[in-house]
């Protein structure tokens, strides 16, 4: 009997990279990123786990896996940062380089 590839392997393991490299992007963007392939992975060692034998691929599924959680963790940790900064700071200060570059000066 002929193996298959798991399903979204490839996919999950896509959206793992992605998730970690957009943690810059304000969190937001890798935190969906992240969540998808997370889900996407769950589902598909859910299927391996059920027939192994029919399945092949699951280190791929895997890898992703462990790349989602990474970027999950990132992201969150970005999106916290954020959310801290335009709460010390403002939003109004972070628009304006002028301001925040005062601001700083102040703390030297």
């Amino acid at each position: 009997m002929e193996q298959q590839k798991l399903p979204n392997a490839t996919l999950i393991m896509v959206f793992g990279i992605i998730s970690i490299v957009t943690c810059c992007c304000y969190g937001v963007i890798g935190l969906i990123f992240g969540i998808i392939a997370l889900i996407l992975a769950n589902k598909a060692l859910k299927l391996y786990a059920e027939n192994p034998e029919m399945y092949e691929g699951v280190q791929t599924v895997k890898t992703g896996r462990i790349l989602a959680i990474i970027g999950l963790v990132l992201n969150i940790l970005a999106l916290a940062y954020m959310i801290w900064a335009i709460s010390y700071f403002g939003w109004d200060t972070l628009q304006d380089p002028q301001k925040m570059q005062e601001i700083l000066e102040q703390y030297q």
